[in-house]
């Protein structure tokens, strides 16, 4: 018994040392442990989304795509799977599962020098301490204080909540982060539309996402879900019959749909996501969650796209075939060597195809696959008759033979018919569509491919507006007394620059008429009369008329500047069209209408009128709010409804007239700069504004002859009869105040209502036709001309110089 006495007195004693320290060893472990706390507060990176005005989703950024998606949103029968995979006893335990860490060590220990890996008999809580409070490490210390970190969390935290930070924290694989995008990823379905397989599957992937890839380990994945499906019918959350039926089924895995607006809209969503990350920084763009509500309308945007790709291609068909894309060799494994050249991914109705044989009657043609197809050669054939454009390619024969050779790799388009050939253009422009209301950009493209340039026409690319200028010129002159009717000197002018040139602007056909009216000048792009205009005017006034309106920084009050030789984009452009259209407003262009905070908390609007009724309790029988316009006027109303008239004159009698067809009112102003470089077209319905631009990237000659008339315009008829498909026709409103008058087209003078080659024009109070003798505006005295060195031009750099003394001007 003396023995059985001091034998227990030494297992106590060493029992109460041990435990000692056992204590002292895990406090020191434990002392430094992270703040469970911050879990209350913690914030997964999200994706931020940006959608189209219609809500369809055009884009994601993140660094880690996730969705956060709170607890009461996940069905019972996922929180059953996972439980069942991860922590069956999850409601029951207070953070550590003593039963299961019992069980993982006795595997471990069975298991051991075996090479298989460890067991690690985790709850959801300890995940969550390791993941989000702790290292990945395998240590016995890491297991310590992830023990007494869960715990704590799970005293400070309900279970719901616990299972919601584990539901949005855990990887899936595919580059998913969270339950909802892992949903969407793997099915391309919200959470709550999940089967019990497809939840089973989830269930199965935190474990190890690469084992159970469906695509590269479909029997392992099947295997791991059968056996989550298992879990759940020993657990009660399913029955055996489900449970059966749930373990038959395929994975049933579905690539998610692409969005097709994507491609489409290439341009504009890399523009909204460039303002996002300035305004905000390039972590709150990739991990803070923003929702994204932009202006872009997805119909018109195609539209867009269509009217802009055909016109650069049929301009640059219209210029012959300069050559294939490459060259591969046909007497192998031709189909491997072509599908192995990338071809543009945003216009898919392009398919790059190898030449296999010229002959006169056609071309024998192989194309290339999509990727990862494992379909059969597919041969097709090009006509001769579909390629006759490539036939005026230098030193190429008559025939198609003369124009393409066996290997060859081209681009063909499918056609009712068959398929034809097309060449990626070298020319490029831009189209912006914008509501003159308030600005909302409703449809841009920055060129033809955004996989072929990412480089932004619309809102990166400064050139010369040329004519397009014009209608701020006459602008300007109206809103100082001018009228319609006012009649401006067409005569040839030479002014020396001070340094012993000349500078002689001439108009685009090199005629002139003598005394005209401003609205002929305008209607018919007279370059002689803008420049007298700007010199009566004052330069110094029209230099200031193109910075309010938007177009310029600062412009020099420089002659050459009054026919659009500065620079600006068409993005500018056409929201400086949508002051005139609007009557007069500024306007401030928006891709962006909203963005809200991953709570659903709005922190932009671009809409900043005030509404102070709008958000009332209840409705007790009070009128509608009315939202107060706060835009500042930048132009007269009765000027912008004046320069709309002459602009109107433009589509209908002038440079634009191809526009009249659309069959609506419609006002617009061609432009054309020296040696037709840059070709433009703006035009505008009460409505839509839209502005067309085309030219190279370097620019050089478009080719003799060529016109803003001719080329821009035609795209935005094609783009507008789509924006105006389904509308009635609207007539631009009236000032009030506003008078008319009929007065001769080419004289001004007053005259009776209908007679011949007369028109109704609009006048200001105060203002009206002249009766016999109209006074010329010239803007210069001979002296001017033939001995004063004029201050337009002097006091420049050589190369600016240069420049604008070898400038016609705006042209058309």
């Amino acid at each position: 018994m003396k023995f059985i006495s001091h034998l227990f007195s030494f297992l106590v004693l060493t029992g109460l040392a041990a435990a000692c320290s056992l204590a002292l060893l895990v406090a020191d472990i434990t002392r430094d442990l992270p703040d469970y706390r911050e879990l209350a507060d913690w914030e997964p990176a999200v994706m931020t989304r940006v959608y189209a005005y219609d809500g369809a989703l055009l884009a994601e950024y993140a660094r880690e795509r996730r969705l956060f998606l709170p607890i009461a949103a996940v069905p019972d029968r996922v929180r059953q799977a996972f439980l069942s995979a991860e922590d069956k006893g999850f409601y029951s335990h207070s953070g550590i599962d003593m039963s299961g860490l019992v069980n993982a060590v006795w595997a471990n220990m069975a298991n051991f020098g075996s090479g298989q890996r460890m067991i690690g008999g985790s709850t959801i809580t300890q995940q969550i301490a390791k993941n989000l409070l702790l290292s990945s490490d395998r240590t016995l210390e890491r297991k310590v204080r992830e023990a007494v970190l869960s715990v704590r969390i799970e005293r400070a935290f309900s279970k719901d909540e616990i299972l919601e930070l584990y539901f949005n924290d855990v990887y899936f694989g595919l580059g998913a982060y969270g339950i909802a995008e892992a949903a969407l990823t793997y099915f391309d379905k919200p959470v709550g539309d999940l089967s019990v397989a497809e939840a089973a599957y989830l269930a199965a992937l935190p474990k190890g996402p690469n084992n159970y890839n469906p695509y590269l380990n479909a029997e392992r994945a099947v295997e791991r879900r059968n056996w989550v499906i298992g879990q759940m019918l020993r657990n009660g959350f399913v029955d055996r019959n489900e449970a059966r039926a749930a373990a038959a089924l395929p994975l049933g895995t579905k690539t998610r749909a692409p969005n097709l607006l994507v491609a489409d809209a290439s341009y504009f969503t890399e523009a909204v996501r460039r303002q996002i990350a300035e305004q905000y920084g390039d972590a709150a763009l990739y991990t803070a969650g923003l929702a994204v509500r932009t202006t872009l309308d997805p119909k018109l945007q195609a539209a867009a796209v269509r009217a802009l790709r055909r016109g650069l291609v049929n301009y640059d068909q219209g210029r012959g075939f300069r050559g294939p894309v490459t060259r591969i060799a046909t007497d192998g494994d031709w189909q491997q060597a072509l599908d192995g050249i990338v071809p543009l991914a945003d216009v898919p109705e392009w398919r790059l195809a190898v030449v296999l044989g010229a002959a006169d009657e056609g071309i024998r043609i192989g194309l290339r696959q999509a990727s990862g197809s494992r379909q059969a050669r597919e041969i097709a054939h090009i006509s001769t008759q579909s390629m006759r454009w490539a036939l005026r390619r230098p030193k190429a024969g008559k025939t198609s033979a003369g124009a393409l050779a066996a290997g060859d790799v081209v681009y063909v388009e499918k056609q009712h018919d068959g398929y034809v050939l097309r060449q990626v253009p070298e020319v490029q422009g831009a189209l912006v569509s914008m509501d003159p209301h308030t600005g909302r950009v409703l449809a841009s493209v920055g060129g033809f491919s955004f996989a072929q340039s990412e480089f932004n026409r619309a809102t990166q690319a400064y050139r010369q507006p040329g004519s397009a200028f014009k209608p701020f010129v006459y602008a300007a002159a109206l809103d100082i007394g001018y009228t319609p009717a006012a009649l401006v000197m067409d005569q040839p002018i030479a002014l020396p620059d001070g340094a012993g040139r000349v500078w002689r602007p001439k108009n685009y056909d090199g005629r002139f008429s003598g005394p005209s009216t401003l609205r002929t000048g305008l209607e018919r792009s007279r370059n002689l009369m803008t420049v007298r205009l700007a010199r009566h005017v004052g330069m110094d006034v029209v230099a200031q008329y193109g910075q309010s309106f938007g177009i310029y920084d600062k412009l020099k009050p420089y002659l050459p500047m009054s026919l659009g030789a500065g620079e600006t984009t068409l993005m500018r452009l056409v929201s400086a069209y949508a002051v005139i259209a609007n009557g007069g407003k500024s306007v401030q262009p928006s891709m962006i209408d909203r963005v809200q905070d991953r709570h659903g908390k709005t922190i932009f609007r671009h809409d900043g009128r005030d509404c102070d009724a709008c958000n009332v309790e209840a409705w007790q029988d009070q009128p509608e709010p009315e939202l107060r316009d706060v835009s500042e006027h930048v132009l007269d109303p009765m000027t912008a409804y004046q320069i709309t008239s002459m602009m109107r004159g433009v589509v209908e009698r002038g440079t634009a007239t191809s526009v009249s067809a659309l069959g609506v009112p419609v006002a617009g102003k061609t432009g054309t700069t020296n040696d037709e470089k840059d070709v433009w077209f703006v035009g505008f319905t009460p409505n839509v504004v839209t502005g067309v631009f085309l030219g190279y990237d370097t620019p050089k000659p478009m080719g003799y002859g060529e016109s803003g008339g001719g080329l821009a315009a035609p795209v935005f008829i094609d783009f507008m009869k789509v924006a105006l498909e389904g509308k009635l026709a609207a007539e631009f409103p009236v000032p009030e105040g506003m008078t008319f008058e009929s007065v001769d087209r080419r004289t001004g003078r007053r005259v009776a209502a209908g007679t011949p080659d007369s028109i109704r024009e609009a006048f200001k109070p105060g203002t009206s036709p002249c009766i016999g003798d109209c006074p010329v505006i010239d803007g210069f005295e001979a002296a001017d001309i033939v001995t004063t060195t004029v201050p337009a031009i002097g006091g420049i750099s050589p190369a600016l110089r240069d420049r604008l003394l070898n400038s016609t001007g705006g042209l058309y």
